[in-house]
């Protein structure tokens, strides 16, 4: 499929990075993964080049920090699950820290098939790995259950595997329900959400009338607690049917979930922090990503927790001391989903070339992503939030057949002043001017590619281009869906 069409006009930028602050102890790790990237052989090797290379990789994999996290760069969908997926096998523990279902991540095993998961993280087939569920979590318990039946019924064991916090907030049908309600209510100024009862269930549980997943050991009080829940929505919305056959109805179907659940529910603070003493490696598994981050993203347009680092902490019950490694996943390219400005997305049929190009749609909802160019501005503006010690660029594939490729390195006010991070002003980031820097296409399929020196002159190029504007290392290259479809450099 041709994308030559796409061009814009362009020009020059850079900028340097200004790391986090916890991360400065990981300094010296960020330098020797730079300098292990191209390894020096002195003497003729068994190995091939690719082999050697992938070798490096997995020596780099295994010296990251105690506890390591893989966050999104964007707008999610940024192919996280597959990095944790090929990660998880060097870790004890992998865990999500935040959001609900409304996470989808798309994984692949070793023979090929497909496994698009939504709650139970991605370290799950890997067989010995362990998954945690956080108290950061939202739980859809029929939604659960089901990705447990089919994971199972694949071959994949779970259970003694999944562990779900007791303070873990439990999302209800009725959730959902009051999702599209709440949409219906904000008509042409709608979220564009999901539909899952993320927002909902995270309202509930702020206003601090929500049920948490221990609440389903004490089954006497807890027909008093959700009438408590179902009548505070039937009060704000007026087209929330509520009655006592509903109360019921939901009563008998938690009593049945909640003796399924009960071999699966810890407190997950406690595990989590004998793990750390017991010097355990655990991954932590971001949902969504930093430009969705109920305080950083394009509010109000953006999820209802935190998938920016701050959230592991609050998400897990770990201290930020613990906290090391964190790897940045990113497209080469941009995409969104749902109602919010963007400022580098492409219209109109060059967009639509993109989306069918790159498969944009999405896990979780099936919904056409909204596609553009790889926004640099935006991308150092999350490095800067969580302090990445390196980069994981995904879909490179995707732009094999682009005669150009362009970055957005820098905004400006329509007067021509420049603008010097991310704005939070909406209505600035719907009117910016975006400058773009062109850079030569490769016109080859890269697909095939495991070694980062055998990429095209123009691919090496582009990586090394957004290393640069960024400061931060790309050291993991998507270049197809599959686990071995991954480049170390």
């Amino acid at each position: 499929m041709s994308l030559s069409s796409l061009t814009l006009d362009s020009s020059t930028f850079s900028s340097a990075r200004c790391p986090f602050k916890f991360q400065r102890r990981h300094l010296s790790r960020r330098s020797f993964f730079v300098c292990s990237a191209k390894p020096v052989v002195s003497s003729p090797s068994k190995l091939s080049v690719a082999d050697s290379s992938r070798f490096d990789g997995l020596s780099r994999i295994d010296s990251l920090s105690q506890v390591s996290g893989v966050l999104g760069c964007q707008w999610g969908d940024e192919g996280k699950g597959k990095l944790v997926d090929i990660l998880a096998k060097h870790f004890d523990i992998v865990a999500r820290c935040q959001g609900g279902a409304n996470a989808g991540h798309t994984i692949y095993n070793a023979e090929g098939k497909k496994f698009a998961l939504h709650l139970v993280p991605s370290g799950i087939l890997n067989e010995d790995t362990l998954c945690v569920i956080g108290n950061g979590v939202v739980v859809h318990l029929p939604g659960l259950f089901k990705e447990i039946d089919e994971l199972e019924s694949n071959g994949v064991p779970c259970k003694g595997r999944i562990l779900i916090s007791d303070r873990a907030h439990l999302l209800f049908d009725f959730h959902q329900v009051v999702d599209g309600l709440r949409e219906a209510e904000l008509a042409k100024s709608f979220i564009g959400t999901t539909k899952r009862g993320i927002g909902p269930c995270y309202s509930s549980k702020v206003i601090r009338n929500g049920i948490r997943v221990g609440d389903l050991r004490h089954m006497d009080i807890f027909p008093h607690k959700l009438d408590l829940l179902l009548s505070d929505l039937a009060s704000r919305f007026k087209d929330f049917n509520y009655g006592p056959d509903m109360l019921k109805e939901e009563v008998e179907k938690y009593k049945r979930y909640a003796e399924r659940l009960e071999p699966f529910i810890i407190d997950t603070v406690h595990f989590m922090n004998e793990a750390i003493t017991e010097k355990k490696k655990i991954l932590v598994e971001g949902g969504q990503a930093t430009m969705l981050d109920i305080d950083f993203g394009t509010y109000p347009f953006v999820t209802s927790s935190s998938p920016s680092a701050g959230g592991i902490c609050t998400g897990l019950g770990i201290a930020p001391r613990v906290v090391g490694d964190l790897i940045g996943v990113v497209k080469a390219y941009t995409t969104r989903v749902g109602s919010g400005p963007f400022p580098t997305e492409i219209l109109g049929q060059r967009g639509d070339l993109l989306r069918f190009a790159g498969q944009e749609f999405g896990t979780t909802t099936g919904r056409p992503r909204r596609c553009g160019w790889l926004d640099i501005v935006a991308l150092r503006y999350c490095s800067q939030i969580n302090g990445f010690s390196s980069l994981n660029l995904t879909k490179l594939d995707v732009l094999s057949d682009l005669d150009e490729i362009q970055l957005g390195v820098s905004y400006k006010h329509v007067d021509g002043t420049p603008i010097k991070s991310f704005p939070s002003d909406l209505r600035l980031l719907e009117q910016l001017k975006v400058e773009y820097e062109v850079l030569p296409g490769w016109k080859s399929d890269i697909s095939s590619i495991r070694n980062y020196s055998d990429l095209p002159k123009a691919a090496r190029e582009y990586v090394e281009r957004i290393e640069e504007l960024t400061g931060v290392p790309i050291q993991y290259i998507g270049v197809g869906p599959g686990r071995d479809a991954l480049i170390f450099k």
